[in-house]
């Protein structure tokens, strides 16, 4: 009888935990194909882990208000493209391959004479990822890319005020999809987290408990 209560009491403690993780799955970003949710580890996390986590951190009453991640804008500024176009072309072929989806040139807004640049020139390339393609690629930045950098000691932890975050990255060649031996310049590019989060602290929260490395006082 005693061991009935007992289970009886663990079950009722249990029920809140699990209404929220229920709540925060429901919460996570959606997408079409419905057959792939499983498949990308990062999403599920958020729904189970980093929700519930983000809510008692900052007293949130309903999963609605926890931040998500929005979109990630993968772009490189390529001013010397201007001079060589195929650079523009090896760019857009590269963040494609890196992002695995397809990349598209940006274009200049003006005519600035002292750089010989006109109207609509090419001027970089440019990605913006959602739902899976942005987990994918966040999984593959935290545990695989940032890793392959020399000396690597963390990452910069300041946002921009808003919640969002952007990290430069030096070289292209962090990233596995890029074989080092065909490249002809190297090329960096920053990498921009957009996120729901109303200040800089929910944004960094949210990114730091999705895995993104911030440097502590530690390993400055």
């Amino acid at each position: 009888m005693a061991k009935e209560v007992k289970k009886e009491k663990a079950a009722k403690a249990a029920e809140p935990k699990a209404e929220v993780q229920k709540e925060a799955q429901a919460a996570a970003p959606q997408t079409e194909d419905q057959g792939n949710r499983s498949t990308v580890t990062l999403k599920k996390e958020y729904g189970e882990r980093i929700v519930p986590a983000l809510m008692k951190e900052f007293g949130y009453k309903s999963v609605m208000q926890a931040p998500k991640l929005d979109k990630i804008v993968i772009n490189q500024g390529l001013g010397i493209g201007v001079a060589d176009k195929k650079i523009i072309e090896t760019a857009i072929n590269e963040l494609t391959a890196i992002t695995g989806q397809k990349a598209v040139a940006t274009y200049s807004r003006k005519d600035i004479s002292n750089f010989k640049l006109r109207k609509k020139m090419a001027i970089g390339a440019r990605v913006t990822l959602r739902h899976d393609k942005m987990y994918e690629f966040l999984e593959r930045l935290i545990r695989v890319a940032l890793p392959r950098i020399r000396d690597f000691r963390g990452i910069e932890g300041k946002l921009d005020g808003r919640g969002n975050y952007t990290l430069g990255i030096q070289e292209q060649i962090i990233f596995p999809e890029i074989n080092i031996d065909s490249i002809s310049r190297l090329l960096g590019m920053n990498i921009t987290f957009v996120t729901s989060a109303a200040t800089d602290e929910e944004g960094y929260a949210l990114l730091k408990e999705f895995g993104l490395p911030f440097r502590t006082e530690k390993n400055k």
